[in-house]
């Protein structure tokens, strides 16, 4: 749990952290051979257009998705242990229509499942164990969905960074043909800090926003097989009885 809080901090101050760090780098672009001079924040965020903007804008996206999925896609949300504690007192006294109702009333992961095991009871046990496998698997899906945007942002975030990148250029070239080739330094570091400062930012928001999918991904599988074999253990009585 220490590692998944300081995953989340990362996460949430990378983007100022690193663009202080580059703030000097900024500056002398700007400046030319001159001394450099104290840049804020602001103005580093000036300095990376509207781009560079919404980059910053998609790491707070980011990090609010990975907050969301952190806490809704822990053991406990996908399977409560008081549920399945009352489920199995229901399935020891063979009420299982109040354990249907049950699972009716408390939708999660594990309620789920089991629920579409339950309305089969009284078929066959390789039917009831098909219509929870199916079930499983609907419930997977929307899982991987929920992940699934910060997939997307981390391979939009360095796309964005890339295209502020060619955007910058082209405002360098602009202006060296504006001026018959007799363009100075100072004037073409404008367009340069803009490319070098969205690239910066497309990685900064790609790196972690990867790491912490990956993370995110293998901790919800792994809560998946566990939650699986609950419910099987659940049912396994109905396999005895059938067979």
């Amino acid at each position: 749990m220490k590692f998944n809080a300081i995953q989340l901090k990362l996460t949430s101050l990378a983007t100022p952290v690193v663009i202080a760090a580059f703030t000097a780098t900024a500056a002398l672009a700007q400046d030319g051979a001159a001394a450099p001079k104290s840049t804020s924040l602001a103005d580093v965020l000036k300095d990376s257009g509207a781009i560079g903007m919404c980059i910053v804008a998609l790491s707070v996206v980011a990090l609010a998705v990975i907050i969301e999925n952190f806490m809704s896609l822990n053991r406990d949300k996908l399977a409560p242990p008081e549920l399945i504690d009352e489920i199995q007192a229901l399935f020891e006294d063979e009420q299982y229509q109040e354990a249907m109702e049950l699972c009716e009333n408390e939708p999660n992961y594990f309620t789920r499942v089991c629920g579409a095991g339950i309305a089969k009871i009284g078929h066959s046990f390789a039917t009831v164990e098909k219509a929870m496998e199916e079930m499983g698997d609907e419930e997977s899906i929307k899982l991987h969905q929920k992940i699934g945007w910060l997939a997307l942002i981390a391979n939009v975030a360095p796309m964005m960074g890339l295209l502020g990148t060619v955007s910058g250029m082209v405002e360098a070239f602009n202006v060296i043909a504006s001026s018959a080739g007799g363009a100075n330094p100072a004037e073409l570091a404008g367009g340069i800090s803009k490319a070098l400062l969205t690239t910066m930012f497309g990685l900064i928001v790609a790196l972690p926003v990867t790491a912490a999918f990956a993370f995110i991904r293998n901790r919800m599988v792994r809560n998946i097989i566990e939650v699986g074999a609950i419910v099987e253990d659940l049912f396994e009585h109905f396999r005895d009885e059938k067979n």
